[in-house]
Protein backbone atom coordinates (compact mmCIF):
# COMPACT_ATOMS: atom_id res chain seq x y z
CA UNK A 1 0.00 0.00 0.00
CA UNK A 2 3.03 2.38 0.79
CA UNK A 3 4.29 1.67 -2.76
CA UNK A 4 1.29 2.80 -4.66
CA UNK A 5 0.78 5.60 -2.32
CA UNK A 6 4.11 6.76 -3.26
CA UNK A 7 3.71 5.91 -7.14
CA UNK A 8 0.55 7.93 -6.62
CA UNK A 9 1.95 10.69 -5.08
CA UNK A 10 4.45 11.19 -7.63
CA UNK A 11 2.29 11.02 -10.69
CA UNK A 12 -0.84 12.30 -10.05
CA UNK A 13 0.64 15.56 -9.21
CA UNK A 14 2.96 15.64 -12.15
CA UNK A 15 -0.22 14.59 -14.31
CA UNK A 16 -2.01 17.82 -12.78
CA UNK A 17 1.10 20.44 -13.35
CA UNK A 18 0.61 18.84 -17.06
CA UNK A 19 -2.76 19.61 -17.24
CA UNK A 20 -2.37 23.23 -16.38
CA UNK A 21 0.11 23.37 -19.17
CA UNK A 22 -1.45 22.09 -22.03
CA UNK A 23 -3.39 24.96 -23.30
CA UNK A 24 -0.23 24.51 -26.50
CA UNK A 25 -1.76 21.30 -27.24
CA UNK A 26 -5.16 22.98 -28.46
CA UNK A 27 -5.02 23.70 -32.32
CA UNK A 28 -6.94 26.50 -33.59
CA UNK A 29 -10.15 26.94 -33.42
CA UNK A 30 -13.35 27.94 -35.37
CA UNK A 31 -13.77 30.95 -33.70
CA UNK A 32 -12.06 34.32 -35.14
CA UNK A 33 -8.91 34.81 -35.44
CA UNK A 34 -6.77 36.22 -32.49
CA UNK A 35 -10.01 34.53 -30.06
CA UNK A 36 -9.19 33.33 -27.22
CA UNK A 37 -12.19 32.47 -25.08
CA UNK A 38 -11.71 28.46 -26.26
CA UNK A 39 -8.32 28.77 -25.02
CA UNK A 40 -10.03 29.56 -21.82
CA UNK A 41 -12.30 27.24 -21.82
CA UNK A 42 -9.84 24.70 -22.21
CA UNK A 43 -7.28 26.09 -19.54
CA UNK A 44 -10.89 26.09 -17.34
CA UNK A 45 -11.31 22.24 -17.82
CA UNK A 46 -7.57 22.00 -17.45
CA UNK A 47 -7.51 23.79 -14.29
CA UNK A 48 -10.49 21.56 -12.47
CA UNK A 49 -8.72 17.85 -13.54
CA UNK A 50 -5.25 19.23 -12.27
CA UNK A 51 -7.19 20.34 -8.69
CA UNK A 52 -8.38 16.58 -8.98
CA UNK A 53 -5.00 14.94 -9.59
CA UNK A 54 -2.83 17.06 -7.09
CA UNK A 55 -5.60 16.65 -4.63
CA UNK A 56 -5.73 12.73 -5.35
CA UNK A 57 -2.09 12.73 -5.47
CA UNK A 58 -1.87 14.72 -1.86
CA UNK A 59 -4.26 12.36 0.10
CA UNK A 60 -1.87 9.32 -1.45
CA UNK A 61 1.00 11.25 -0.53
CA UNK A 62 0.08 11.36 3.65
CA UNK A 63 0.59 7.44 3.19
CA UNK A 64 3.86 7.76 1.41
CA UNK A 65 6.74 6.46 3.25
CA UNK A 66 8.92 9.33 1.31
CA UNK A 67 8.89 12.82 -0.46
CA UNK A 68 6.69 13.66 -3.31
CA UNK A 69 7.57 15.35 -6.53
CA UNK A 70 8.99 18.90 -7.28
CA UNK A 71 6.23 21.24 -8.84
CA UNK A 72 9.90 22.33 -10.33
CA UNK A 73 10.66 18.86 -11.40
CA UNK A 74 6.63 18.72 -12.85
CA UNK A 75 7.10 21.85 -14.53
CA UNK A 76 10.29 21.00 -16.50
CA UNK A 77 9.05 17.67 -17.59
CA UNK A 78 5.52 18.72 -18.57
CA UNK A 79 7.00 21.99 -20.95
CA UNK A 80 9.89 19.37 -22.41
CA UNK A 81 7.14 16.93 -23.24
CA UNK A 82 4.91 19.68 -25.22
CA UNK A 83 7.92 21.69 -26.77
CA UNK A 84 8.74 18.66 -28.22
CA UNK A 85 4.88 18.11 -29.39
CA UNK A 86 4.86 21.23 -31.01
CA UNK A 87 8.31 20.25 -32.99
CA UNK A 88 7.17 17.26 -34.31
CA UNK A 89 3.88 19.36 -35.05
CA UNK A 90 5.79 22.26 -36.99
CA UNK A 91 7.55 19.11 -38.54
CA UNK A 92 4.50 18.19 -40.10
CA UNK A 93 3.19 21.38 -41.33
CA UNK A 94 6.76 21.64 -42.68
CA UNK A 95 6.23 18.76 -44.95
CA UNK A 96 2.80 18.96 -45.63
CA UNK A 97 1.49 16.08 -43.67
CA UNK A 98 -0.66 18.52 -41.21
CA UNK A 99 -2.30 22.31 -42.46
CA UNK A 100 -1.28 25.18 -40.88
CA UNK A 101 -3.90 28.02 -38.79
CA UNK A 102 -2.65 30.40 -41.45
CA UNK A 103 -3.13 30.84 -45.21
CA UNK A 104 0.39 33.14 -45.54
CA UNK A 105 2.35 30.83 -43.20
CA UNK A 106 3.27 27.40 -43.48
CA UNK A 107 4.99 26.74 -39.69
CA UNK A 108 2.63 27.85 -37.26
CA UNK A 109 1.99 24.74 -34.75
CA UNK A 110 -0.85 25.10 -32.84
CA UNK A 111 -0.64 28.83 -33.03
CA UNK A 112 -2.45 31.48 -35.55
CA UNK A 113 0.69 32.38 -36.80
CA UNK A 114 4.82 31.63 -36.20
CA UNK A 115 5.74 34.26 -34.33
CA UNK A 116 4.14 32.92 -31.20
CA UNK A 117 4.64 29.13 -32.20
CA UNK A 118 8.90 30.29 -32.26
CA UNK A 119 8.40 32.35 -29.24
CA UNK A 120 7.14 29.38 -27.58
CA UNK A 121 9.71 26.87 -28.63
CA UNK A 122 12.54 29.29 -27.33
CA UNK A 123 10.98 29.12 -24.39
CA UNK A 124 11.36 24.95 -23.74
CA UNK A 125 14.82 25.27 -25.35
CA UNK A 126 16.51 26.26 -22.11
CA UNK A 127 14.52 23.75 -20.06
CA UNK A 128 16.05 20.93 -22.61
CA UNK A 129 19.25 22.48 -22.67
CA UNK A 130 19.60 22.32 -18.63
CA UNK A 131 17.80 18.34 -18.50
CA UNK A 132 20.38 17.09 -21.34
CA UNK A 133 23.12 18.60 -19.44
CA UNK A 134 22.47 17.01 -16.08
CA UNK A 135 21.60 13.63 -17.48
CA UNK A 136 25.08 13.46 -19.47
CA UNK A 137 26.60 14.90 -16.31
CA UNK A 138 24.69 11.64 -13.80
CA UNK A 139 25.19 9.23 -17.17
CA UNK A 140 28.83 9.63 -17.03
CA UNK A 141 28.69 9.36 -13.19
CA UNK A 142 27.24 5.92 -12.93
CA UNK A 143 29.66 5.09 -16.06
CA UNK A 144 32.68 6.32 -14.30
CA UNK A 145 31.59 4.40 -11.05
CA UNK A 146 31.12 1.32 -13.27
CA UNK A 147 27.66 0.45 -12.04
CA UNK A 148 25.73 -1.93 -13.90
CA UNK A 149 24.63 -0.88 -17.04
CA UNK A 150 21.29 -3.00 -16.86
CA UNK A 151 20.61 -1.54 -13.49
CA UNK A 152 17.26 0.20 -13.04
CA UNK A 153 18.51 3.66 -12.35
CA UNK A 154 20.95 3.06 -14.98
CA UNK A 155 18.18 2.35 -17.79
CA UNK A 156 16.38 5.82 -16.16
CA UNK A 157 19.12 7.86 -16.93
CA UNK A 158 20.14 6.79 -20.26
CA UNK A 159 15.88 7.13 -21.19
CA UNK A 160 16.22 10.55 -19.57
CA UNK A 161 19.43 11.65 -21.74
CA UNK A 162 17.92 10.15 -24.89
CA UNK A 163 14.31 11.59 -24.41
CA UNK A 164 15.90 15.29 -23.53
CA UNK A 165 18.75 14.91 -26.57
CA UNK A 166 15.63 14.00 -28.59
CA UNK A 167 13.04 16.73 -27.91
CA UNK A 168 16.35 19.62 -27.71
CA UNK A 169 16.99 18.50 -30.73
CA UNK A 170 13.24 18.33 -32.97
CA UNK A 171 13.21 22.14 -31.07
CA UNK A 172 16.67 22.82 -32.62
CA UNK A 173 15.32 22.00 -36.11
CA UNK A 174 12.02 23.73 -36.32
CA UNK A 175 13.09 27.06 -34.46
CA UNK A 176 15.06 28.59 -37.40
CA UNK A 177 12.30 27.92 -40.04
CA UNK A 178 10.03 30.54 -38.02
CA UNK A 179 11.91 33.15 -38.73
CA UNK A 180 11.43 34.94 -35.83
CA UNK A 181 14.70 37.19 -34.59
CA UNK A 182 13.02 37.94 -31.68
CA UNK A 183 12.60 33.81 -30.58
CA UNK A 184 16.09 32.91 -32.20
CA UNK A 185 17.80 36.38 -29.83
CA UNK A 186 15.68 34.83 -27.16
CA UNK A 187 16.62 31.35 -27.11
CA UNK A 188 20.52 32.46 -28.02
CA UNK A 189 20.72 34.63 -24.91
CA UNK A 190 18.39 32.22 -22.80
CA UNK A 191 20.80 29.00 -23.71
CA UNK A 192 24.29 30.52 -23.67
CA UNK A 193 23.54 32.02 -20.17
CA UNK A 194 22.01 28.45 -18.63
CA UNK A 195 24.89 26.73 -20.09
CA UNK A 196 27.01 29.89 -18.45
CA UNK A 197 25.45 28.98 -15.05
CA UNK A 198 26.21 24.89 -15.69
CA UNK A 199 29.86 25.70 -16.13
CA UNK A 200 30.38 28.21 -13.72
CA UNK A 201 31.05 30.73 -16.22
CA UNK A 202 30.69 33.63 -13.14
CA UNK A 203 33.07 32.48 -11.06
CA UNK A 204 35.84 31.77 -14.51
CA UNK A 205 34.95 35.50 -15.03
CA UNK A 206 35.85 37.16 -12.07
CA UNK A 207 38.72 34.98 -11.61
CA UNK A 208 40.43 36.47 -14.71
CA UNK A 209 38.89 40.10 -14.24
CA UNK A 210 40.93 39.95 -10.62
CA UNK A 211 44.26 37.90 -12.64
CA UNK A 212 44.02 39.96 -16.29
CA UNK A 213 41.79 42.89 -16.29
CA UNK A 214 43.17 44.37 -19.24
CA UNK A 215 42.90 41.15 -21.73
CA UNK A 216 39.10 40.48 -19.92
CA UNK A 217 38.09 44.45 -21.00
CA UNK A 218 39.29 43.38 -24.02
CA UNK A 219 37.63 40.20 -24.85
CA UNK A 220 34.77 42.44 -22.98
CA UNK A 221 34.88 44.72 -25.76
CA UNK A 222 34.95 42.75 -28.57
CA UNK A 223 31.69 39.98 -27.54
CA UNK A 224 30.45 43.31 -27.30
CA UNK A 225 30.86 44.72 -30.98
CA UNK A 226 29.89 40.95 -32.21
CA UNK A 227 26.75 41.24 -30.48
CA UNK A 228 26.21 44.51 -32.13
CA UNK A 229 27.39 43.26 -35.55
CA UNK A 230 24.58 40.40 -35.18
CA UNK A 231 21.83 42.91 -34.15
CA UNK A 232 22.80 44.79 -36.89
CA UNK A 233 22.28 41.69 -39.32
CA UNK A 234 18.96 41.18 -37.96
CA UNK A 235 17.99 44.54 -38.42
CA UNK A 236 18.95 44.17 -42.54
CA UNK A 237 17.07 40.85 -42.60
CA UNK A 238 13.05 42.71 -42.10
CA UNK A 239 14.33 46.27 -42.39
CA UNK A 240 11.03 47.63 -42.88
CA UNK A 241 9.48 44.81 -39.94
CA UNK A 242 11.93 46.69 -37.48
CA UNK A 243 11.90 50.24 -38.12
CA UNK A 244 7.93 49.37 -37.38
CA UNK A 245 8.77 47.77 -34.19
CA UNK A 246 10.37 50.84 -33.28
CA UNK A 247 8.25 53.30 -34.25
CA UNK A 248 5.52 51.39 -32.52
CA UNK A 249 7.44 51.93 -29.17
CA UNK A 250 7.66 55.37 -30.03
CA UNK A 251 3.84 56.10 -30.22
CA UNK A 252 3.93 53.58 -27.18
CA UNK A 253 6.03 56.18 -24.73
CA UNK A 254 4.09 58.89 -26.04
CA UNK A 255 1.05 57.18 -24.86
CA UNK A 256 2.29 56.44 -21.74
CA UNK A 257 3.68 59.96 -21.33
CA UNK A 258 -0.45 61.06 -21.36
CA UNK A 259 -1.17 58.74 -17.79
CA UNK A 260 2.11 57.82 -16.72
CA UNK A 261 1.17 56.98 -13.05
CA UNK A 262 -2.41 55.58 -13.82
CA UNK A 263 -2.52 54.03 -17.05
CA UNK A 264 -5.18 53.84 -19.63
CA UNK A 265 -6.53 50.92 -17.62
CA UNK A 266 -6.48 47.09 -18.77
CA UNK A 267 -7.51 46.11 -22.37
CA UNK A 268 -7.22 50.60 -23.51
CA UNK A 269 -3.93 49.62 -25.02
CA UNK A 270 -5.17 49.81 -28.64
CA UNK A 271 -7.15 52.95 -27.97
CA UNK A 272 -4.77 54.99 -26.37
CA UNK A 273 -1.85 53.69 -28.97
CA UNK A 274 -4.28 55.02 -31.52
CA UNK A 275 -4.99 58.49 -29.77
CA UNK A 276 -1.56 58.95 -29.70
CA UNK A 277 -0.16 58.06 -33.16
CA UNK A 278 -3.15 60.89 -34.55
CA UNK A 279 -2.04 63.37 -32.29
CA UNK A 280 2.09 62.79 -33.55
CA UNK A 281 0.98 62.54 -36.94
CA UNK A 282 -1.57 65.48 -37.06
CA UNK A 283 1.50 67.95 -35.72
CA UNK A 284 3.37 66.76 -39.13
CA UNK A 285 6.32 66.68 -37.45
CA UNK A 286 7.31 63.57 -38.62
CA UNK A 287 9.85 61.27 -41.30
CA UNK A 288 8.21 59.87 -44.51
CA UNK A 289 9.69 56.09 -43.78
CA UNK A 290 7.02 56.53 -40.54
CA UNK A 291 4.31 56.91 -42.79
CA UNK A 292 5.07 54.18 -44.59
CA UNK A 293 5.75 51.53 -41.54
CA UNK A 294 2.74 52.79 -39.55
CA UNK A 295 -0.25 50.64 -38.67
CA UNK A 296 -2.85 49.99 -36.68
CA UNK A 297 -1.53 47.31 -34.16
CA UNK A 298 -3.89 45.48 -31.27
CA UNK A 299 -0.72 44.95 -29.10
CA UNK A 300 2.57 47.40 -28.35
CA UNK A 301 4.84 44.13 -29.54
CA UNK A 302 6.86 45.24 -25.93
CA UNK A 303 5.22 43.68 -22.83
CA UNK A 304 7.28 46.23 -21.05
CA UNK A 305 5.76 49.25 -22.74
CA UNK A 306 2.25 47.86 -22.97
CA UNK A 307 2.01 46.90 -19.19
CA UNK A 308 3.21 50.61 -18.46
CA UNK A 309 0.76 51.69 -20.97
CA UNK A 310 -2.26 50.19 -19.18
CA UNK A 311 -1.66 49.68 -15.28
CA UNK A 312 1.02 52.75 -15.38
CA UNK A 313 4.60 52.69 -14.23
CA UNK A 314 4.40 52.35 -10.59
CA UNK A 315 2.46 48.79 -11.10
CA UNK A 316 4.38 47.62 -13.85
CA UNK A 317 7.65 47.92 -12.18
CA UNK A 318 5.83 46.52 -8.72
CA UNK A 319 5.19 43.48 -11.10
CA UNK A 320 8.41 43.43 -12.67
CA UNK A 321 10.03 43.26 -9.27
CA UNK A 322 7.68 40.58 -8.57
CA UNK A 323 9.10 38.57 -11.35
CA UNK A 324 12.75 40.00 -10.68
CA UNK A 325 12.36 38.08 -7.21
CA UNK A 326 10.38 35.29 -8.12
CA UNK A 327 13.35 34.94 -10.57
CA UNK A 328 16.73 35.43 -7.84
CA UNK A 329 15.12 33.19 -5.78
CA UNK A 330 15.58 30.15 -8.97
CA UNK A 331 18.67 30.97 -9.36
CA UNK A 332 19.71 30.91 -6.14
CA UNK A 333 17.80 27.83 -5.93
CA UNK A 334 19.82 26.66 -8.76
CA UNK A 335 17.20 25.58 -10.98
CA UNK A 336 18.55 27.09 -13.94
CA UNK A 337 16.33 25.54 -16.49
CA UNK A 338 13.51 27.36 -15.40
CA UNK A 339 15.01 30.16 -14.86
CA UNK A 340 16.26 30.13 -18.51
CA UNK A 341 12.97 29.92 -19.95
CA UNK A 342 11.80 32.39 -17.73
CA UNK A 343 14.83 34.39 -19.39
CA UNK A 344 13.63 33.38 -22.58
CA UNK A 345 10.45 34.64 -22.43
CA UNK A 346 11.23 37.65 -20.61
CA UNK A 347 13.56 38.23 -23.82
CA UNK A 348 11.04 37.53 -26.34
CA UNK A 349 8.37 39.80 -24.73
CA UNK A 350 10.56 42.69 -25.75
CA UNK A 351 9.57 42.79 -29.52
CA UNK A 352 6.37 40.28 -29.36
CA UNK A 353 3.40 39.79 -27.66
CA UNK A 354 3.26 36.64 -25.77
CA UNK A 355 1.60 37.54 -22.42
CA UNK A 356 -1.52 38.47 -24.61
CA UNK A 357 -2.13 34.87 -25.05
CA UNK A 358 -3.25 32.67 -22.14
CA UNK A 359 -0.86 29.76 -23.08
CA UNK A 360 2.15 32.04 -22.31
CA UNK A 361 0.05 33.73 -19.55
CA UNK A 362 -0.16 30.65 -18.21
CA UNK A 363 3.02 29.13 -18.64
CA UNK A 364 4.77 32.15 -17.20
CA UNK A 365 2.77 31.66 -13.65
CA UNK A 366 3.81 28.00 -13.49
CA UNK A 367 7.65 29.04 -14.26
CA UNK A 368 7.31 31.04 -11.76
CA UNK A 369 5.66 28.85 -8.98
CA UNK A 370 8.32 26.59 -10.04
CA UNK A 371 11.35 28.92 -9.24
CA UNK A 372 9.86 29.77 -5.90
CA UNK A 373 8.28 26.59 -4.78
CA UNK A 374 9.37 23.23 -3.62
CA UNK A 375 7.36 19.78 -3.07
CA UNK A 376 5.94 20.00 0.19
CA UNK A 377 2.33 18.51 0.92
CA UNK A 378 1.13 21.98 1.83
CA UNK A 379 2.66 24.17 -1.66
CA UNK A 380 0.40 21.26 -3.82
CA UNK A 381 -2.28 21.58 -1.80
CA UNK A 382 -2.94 25.30 -2.34
CA UNK A 383 -2.15 24.89 -5.90
CA UNK A 384 -4.72 22.71 -6.14
CA UNK A 385 -7.43 24.73 -4.15
CA UNK A 386 -5.79 27.93 -6.25
CA UNK A 387 -6.47 26.03 -9.69
CA UNK A 388 -9.83 24.61 -9.20
CA UNK A 389 -11.16 27.75 -7.51
CA UNK A 390 -9.63 29.62 -10.67
CA UNK A 391 -11.16 27.12 -13.03
CA UNK A 392 -14.48 26.38 -11.48
CA UNK A 393 -15.41 29.96 -10.91
CA UNK A 394 -14.19 30.81 -14.68
CA UNK A 395 -16.14 28.55 -16.67
CA UNK A 396 -19.71 29.11 -16.76
CA UNK A 397 -18.90 32.12 -17.82
CA UNK A 398 -16.57 31.33 -20.50
CA UNK A 399 -18.68 28.84 -21.53
CA UNK A 400 -21.54 31.72 -22.10
CA UNK A 401 -18.86 33.54 -23.93
CA UNK A 402 -17.30 30.41 -26.49
CA UNK A 403 -20.95 29.98 -27.50
CA UNK A 404 -21.97 33.30 -27.95
CA UNK A 405 -18.86 33.74 -30.54
CA UNK A 406 -20.26 30.65 -32.20
CA UNK A 407 -23.42 32.00 -33.01
CA UNK A 408 -21.08 35.28 -33.84
CA UNK A 409 -19.46 32.85 -36.73
CA UNK A 410 -23.39 32.34 -37.79
CA UNK A 411 -23.95 36.13 -37.85
CA UNK A 412 -20.82 37.16 -39.81
CA UNK A 413 -21.81 34.93 -42.43
CA UNK A 414 -25.05 36.66 -43.08
CA UNK A 415 -23.28 40.00 -42.77
CA UNK A 416 -20.97 39.12 -45.52
CA UNK A 417 -23.71 37.93 -47.48
CA UNK A 418 -25.27 41.53 -47.03
CA UNK A 419 -28.04 40.31 -45.20
CA UNK A 420 -27.82 43.53 -42.69
CA UNK A 421 -31.23 43.49 -41.42
CA UNK A 422 -31.60 39.90 -40.19
CA UNK A 423 -27.54 40.37 -39.23
CA UNK A 424 -28.43 43.11 -37.08
CA UNK A 425 -30.84 41.14 -34.97
CA UNK A 426 -28.40 38.52 -34.04
CA UNK A 427 -25.96 40.90 -33.36
CA UNK A 428 -28.39 43.14 -31.11
CA UNK A 429 -29.23 39.41 -29.23
CA UNK A 430 -25.51 38.96 -28.85
CA UNK A 431 -24.51 42.54 -27.75
CA UNK A 432 -24.15 42.17 -24.24
CA UNK A 433 -21.98 38.85 -23.79
CA UNK A 434 -19.39 40.24 -26.68
CA UNK A 435 -19.49 44.20 -26.03
CA UNK A 436 -15.65 44.32 -25.26
CA UNK A 437 -14.59 42.78 -28.22
CA UNK A 438 -13.86 45.43 -31.17
CA UNK A 439 -14.43 43.48 -34.07
CA UNK A 440 -18.00 42.42 -33.11
CA UNK A 441 -18.92 46.21 -32.25
CA UNK A 442 -17.37 46.93 -35.49
CA UNK A 443 -19.48 44.74 -37.85
CA UNK A 444 -22.34 45.78 -35.40
CA UNK A 445 -22.27 49.09 -35.76
CA UNK A 446 -21.18 48.41 -39.95
CA UNK A 447 -24.62 47.00 -40.02
CA UNK A 448 -26.70 49.13 -38.36
CA UNK A 449 -24.69 51.51 -40.93
CA UNK A 450 -25.66 50.16 -44.05
CA UNK A 451 -29.18 50.15 -42.83
CA UNK A 452 -28.75 53.93 -42.64
CA UNK A 453 -29.14 54.02 -38.73
CA UNK A 454 -26.54 56.43 -38.41
CA UNK A 455 -27.71 57.34 -35.06
CA UNK A 456 -27.45 53.66 -33.73
CA UNK A 457 -24.38 53.17 -35.82
CA UNK A 458 -21.93 56.04 -34.16
CA UNK A 459 -23.28 54.79 -30.48
CA UNK A 460 -21.73 51.17 -31.41
CA UNK A 461 -18.77 52.42 -33.46
CA UNK A 462 -17.52 54.49 -30.54
CA UNK A 463 -17.60 51.80 -28.30
CA UNK A 464 -15.78 50.40 -30.42
CA UNK A 465 -13.25 53.09 -30.57
CA UNK A 466 -12.50 52.53 -27.29
CA UNK A 467 -11.40 49.68 -27.77
CA UNK A 468 -9.70 49.98 -31.22
CA UNK A 469 -7.11 51.99 -33.31
CA UNK A 470 -8.63 50.54 -36.67
CA UNK A 471 -9.14 53.96 -38.85
CA UNK A 472 -11.92 52.50 -40.72
CA UNK A 473 -14.55 52.82 -37.57
CA UNK A 474 -13.50 56.81 -38.13
CA UNK A 475 -14.62 56.57 -41.55
CA UNK A 476 -17.58 55.06 -41.12
CA UNK A 477 -18.41 57.22 -38.29
CA UNK A 478 -17.74 60.40 -40.59
CA UNK A 479 -20.16 58.38 -43.30
CA UNK A 480 -22.92 58.53 -40.70
CA UNK A 481 -22.43 61.97 -40.56
CA UNK A 482 -22.52 62.88 -44.03
CA UNK A 483 -25.89 60.36 -44.32
CA UNK A 484 -27.31 62.76 -41.31
CA UNK A 485 -26.13 66.06 -43.62
CA UNK A 486 -24.04 67.22 -41.01
CA UNK A 487 -21.09 67.97 -42.95
CA UNK A 488 -18.51 69.33 -40.77
CA UNK A 489 -18.74 66.39 -38.49
CA UNK A 490 -17.77 64.13 -41.28
CA UNK A 491 -14.97 66.28 -42.10
CA UNK A 492 -13.86 66.18 -39.23
CA UNK A 493 -13.51 62.59 -38.44
CA UNK A 494 -12.18 61.71 -41.84
CA UNK A 495 -9.52 64.18 -40.89
CA UNK A 496 -8.89 62.12 -38.09
CA UNK A 497 -8.72 59.12 -39.91
CA UNK A 498 -5.81 60.51 -42.39
CA UNK A 499 -3.86 61.74 -38.84
CA UNK A 500 -4.44 58.17 -37.22
CA UNK A 501 -3.10 56.22 -40.71
CA UNK A 502 -1.48 58.88 -42.80
CA UNK A 503 -0.64 56.16 -45.65
CA UNK A 504 -4.24 54.97 -46.32
CA UNK A 505 -5.98 56.58 -49.77
CA UNK A 506 -9.30 55.92 -48.30
CA UNK A 507 -9.87 58.38 -45.80
CA UNK A 508 -8.77 61.20 -48.85
CA UNK A 509 -10.92 59.71 -50.99
CA UNK A 510 -13.65 60.52 -49.11
CA UNK A 511 -13.04 64.04 -48.02
CA UNK A 512 -12.72 64.59 -51.86
CA UNK A 513 -16.16 63.11 -52.45
CA UNK A 514 -17.55 65.24 -49.77
CA UNK A 515 -16.03 68.26 -50.72
CA UNK A 516 -17.64 67.72 -54.01
CA UNK A 517 -21.36 67.32 -52.55
CA UNK A 518 -23.72 70.33 -53.65
CA UNK A 519 -24.65 71.54 -50.53
CA UNK A 520 -20.80 71.43 -49.26
CA UNK A 521 -19.05 72.31 -52.28
CA UNK A 522 -14.85 73.65 -51.73
CA UNK A 523 -13.25 73.24 -54.86
CA UNK A 524 -9.50 74.40 -53.10
CA UNK A 525 -9.53 71.54 -50.68
CA UNK A 526 -11.46 68.89 -53.34
CA UNK A 527 -8.82 69.63 -55.50
CA UNK A 528 -5.74 69.41 -52.79
CA UNK A 529 -7.89 65.67 -51.95
CA UNK A 530 -7.53 64.51 -55.64
CA UNK A 531 -4.15 65.20 -55.89
CA UNK A 532 -3.16 63.11 -52.95
CA UNK A 533 -5.25 60.48 -53.98
CA UNK A 534 -3.86 60.41 -57.81
CA UNK A 535 -0.62 60.98 -56.36
CA UNK A 536 0.22 59.40 -53.04
CA UNK A 537 2.28 56.12 -53.32
CA UNK A 538 -0.06 53.21 -51.45
CA UNK A 539 1.39 50.56 -49.66
CA UNK A 540 -0.11 47.85 -51.84
CA UNK A 541 -1.25 48.86 -55.25
CA UNK A 542 -4.73 46.66 -55.36
CA UNK A 543 -7.72 46.93 -57.24
CA UNK A 544 -9.36 49.02 -54.95
CA UNK A 545 -7.01 51.94 -54.84
CA UNK A 546 -7.83 51.98 -58.80
CA UNK A 547 -11.12 52.22 -58.65
CA UNK A 548 -10.91 55.03 -56.06
CA UNK A 549 -8.66 57.02 -58.45
CA UNK A 550 -10.82 56.19 -61.60
CA UNK A 551 -13.89 57.39 -59.48
CA UNK A 552 -11.93 60.57 -58.73
CA UNK A 553 -10.86 61.32 -62.22
CA UNK A 554 -14.42 61.13 -63.30
CA UNK A 555 -16.08 63.28 -60.53
CA UNK A 556 -13.56 65.98 -61.57
CA UNK A 557 -14.67 66.02 -64.99
CA UNK A 558 -17.84 65.97 -64.19
CA UNK A 559 -17.39 68.87 -61.76
CA UNK A 560 -14.76 71.17 -63.01
CA UNK A 561 -17.33 73.44 -64.92
CA UNK A 562 -19.06 73.95 -61.93
CA UNK A 563 -15.50 74.16 -60.15
CA UNK A 564 -14.78 77.54 -62.60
Amino acid sequence: MNKVGYILGNRLPGIGIWALLSLSLMAQSVLPAGETVGRWVWFDYSAILAAVCISSGVLCYFRAPKGGLHISTAVVYSLIFLGAVQAVWGLRQLYGFTSSNHPLYALTGSFFNPGPYSGYLAMTLPVCLYQWLLCRQKRRTLRQSRQDRWSREAIVREAGYAATSLAMLLVLCVLPAGMSRSAWLAAGISCLWVYGCYAGWGNRIRGQWRLHRRRTAVIAIGMSCLLLLAGGLLFALKPDSARGRLFMWKITCNAIAGKPWEGHGTGNFAAAYGDAQETYFAAGDYEPWEERVAGSPEYAFNEYLQAAVELGIPLALCLLAVVMACLHIGIRKRRYGVCGAVLSLMVFSFSSYPLQLPVFMVTFGGLLLACVSGGSRREWLALAVLAGSVGGLRLENDLKTEHACREWMNAKVLYNAGAYESAEKDYGRLYPLLKDRASFLFEYGHALHRQQKAKDSNRILKEALRRSNDPMILNVIGKNYWQAGDYLSAEEWFIRSTHRLPGRIYPYYLLAKLYAEQEFRQPDKFEEMKRIVLTKEPKVNSTAVRQMREEIKKLRNHKQGKYE
